[in-house]
Parts: structure tokens; C-alpha cells; sequence
């Protein structure tokens, strides 16, 4: 995965990156490091991401069950 890879990723499911941040338990500076390619994206990343991606398809529909 590459930084573009990264911001596009975070971006098509409306986060910030401080929102991406809180959730992978890291800071801001580490997401915007990663996506300029300042940092080394970590090997793991993309399996906390496709976990992250699931976590947010559940709250999503939770969102929806009570309005």
C-alpha cells in the first residue's frame, strides 16, 4: 500500500486523519507521515484497515437502525 493508497482509502469513508488516527491508535502526524510518504507504511496496515473497514460497516448500519 502506498501513501496515495492510503489518503484515498481514508478519504472514500469521510475520515479525517485525525479520525483515522484515533481510530488505529497512533497520532495525526503518523497518518500524514504515511500518506506523504514520509513514514513507512507498516506491513500490518492494511489488515487493521480491512478490520476498521468492517468495524464501520457495522456502526453504519447501527446508525441506521435507530432513525
Amino acid at each position: 500500500m502506498t501513501g496515495k493508497e492510503l489518503q484515498e482509502w481514508r478519504r472514500k469513508r469521510g475520515l479525517t486523519q485525525e479520525g483515522l488516527a484515533r481510530r488505529l491508535g497512533v497520532i495525526r502526524l503518523t497518518v500524514a507521515r504515511w500518506e506523504t510518504g514520509t513514514r513507512a507504511i507498516p506491513s500490518f496496515l492494511p489488515l487493521a484497515l480491512e478490520a476498521l473497514e468492517n468495524r464501520l460497516k457495522k456502526e453504519e448500519k447501527g446508525n441506521g437502525l435507530h432513525q
